[in-house]
């Protein structure tokens, strides 16, 4: 008689055989605080991509205040590029996934048009903002040799 808890002869496993566990997903950058995310992530990111497009050097602040054009509170990233033209993208709630608009303003001059800004994308990210951010100053021949 055999004892019915050992297995049966050639189907022995070894300890290596178990399946290894799964190691655990890093969180992604997105899912920071958002007063994490912004100083933290965006915005060097938001700088090294400038610098990649041949920018000029870039003032960049995360505060609270009063929304450009409209005045209404929001969060946002003010950034200023040399020469004095700046850019304020707003966030109308502490999420990177709230609403957001952007303005931006020749030097001396304020900014007299708000923009909605990437009001169809369902999930938001870091590369996106980015790209997105960069490519709309680019559009206003900003940055690099246009």
């Amino acid at each position: 008689m055999t004892d019915s808890a050992s297995p049966a002869p050639g189907t022995e496993t070894s300890p290596s055989a178990a399946p290894a566990p799964k190691a655990a997903k890093p969180p992604a950058p997105e899912d920071q605080p958002f007063a994490t995310f912004v100083p933290n992530l965006l915005i060097p990111a938001i700088a090294a991509e400038i610098k990649t497009y041949g920018g000029p050097e870039t003032t960049l602040r995360f505060e609270q205040g009063p929304m450009p054009v409209v005045g209404s509170s929001c969060w946002m990233v003010n950034g200023e590029l040399a020469g004095g033209r700046r850019f304020w993208l707003c966030f109308t709630d502490a999420s990177i996934s709230a609403a957001k608009t952007i303005a931006v303003a020749e030097a001396g001059a304020e900014p007299s048009l708000l923009e909605s800004f990437l009001i169809d994308e369902k999930k938001m990210s870091l590369a996106l903002l980015v790209s997105r951010l960069v490519q709309r100053l680019n559009g206003q021949k900003w940055l690099g040799a246009n």
